[in-house]
């Protein structure tokens, strides 16, 4: 289903992908940096929505500010967490008996797991090859939620020895894994990233919210 979500650079652009069945949780999902081409229809990113289906969530992917038909200009700081909040708000406002996630790719990874970290509302974080050395994550290592972590072991742009440090500091509960060989857009090896979100999340536990 595409939608259209209030922001306040103005409507973003989205898209809700719904499970078969019942859904267990909603994620919002945020895409790599769109300034290097990034959007909601990045191959990791719909195959992280496709694996997230599989195992019964409902996921609300949208485009930054200045990306594709969302409208506003690229702020590349404050401005796509405020993108990220607002389809926060829409997913809570839409879904408030669902349990609430928030997971991003690469600079939407920053966006996600930092600005997740901060709302009560969510209650899992997940983040696809955040850029560490990057960005400020401060917020998200003293983070109590459950964090989860998916790395190419050949990282150009997030090494995996930074996220080793990172996570090793990193407030439990967290988990990482680390995909055999595979570079920071995981080249010919996306699918593994899906896999992976399956085997990870597949059996987290769900609070109905009453």
């Amino acid at each position: 289903m595409r939608l259209k979500i209030p922001g306040q650079a103005g409507q973003l652009e989205a898209k809700i992908d719904e499970p078969v069945g019942t859904p267990r949780a909603v994620v919002v999902l945020a895409h790599p940096h769109p300034e290097y081409g990034g959007t909601m229809r990045n191959k990791v990113v719909f195959l992280v929505t496709k694996a997230l289906q599989n195992i019964g969530c409902m996921v609300l992917r949208f485009n930054f500010r200045g990306t594709g038909e969302s409208e506003g200009k690229f702020d590349g700081k404050d401005g796509e967490h405020e993108d990220f909040f607002a389809s926060l708000d829409f997913a809570a406002a839409r879904h408030p008996t669902l349990d609430l996630w928030a997971a991003g790719f690469s600079f939407g990874a920053w966006v996600a797991l930092t600005a997740g970290a901060l709302d009560t509302r969510v209650r899992a974080l997940i983040g696809i090859a955040p850029p560490i050395e990057r960005y400020n994550f401060d917020t998200l290592q003293r983070s109590g939620k459950p964090k989860f972590f998916i790395q190419g072991e050949e990282d150009q742009i997030c090494p995996l020895e930074a996220m080793r440090r990172f996570y090793a500091h990193a407030d439990e509960p967290k988990e990482l894994i680390v995909i055999s060989g595979a570079d920071h857009l995981f080249d010919g090896q996306a699918s593994e990233v899906g896999n992976t979100i399956e085997e990870l999340l597949g059996d987290f536990p769900i609070y109905i919210k009453r």
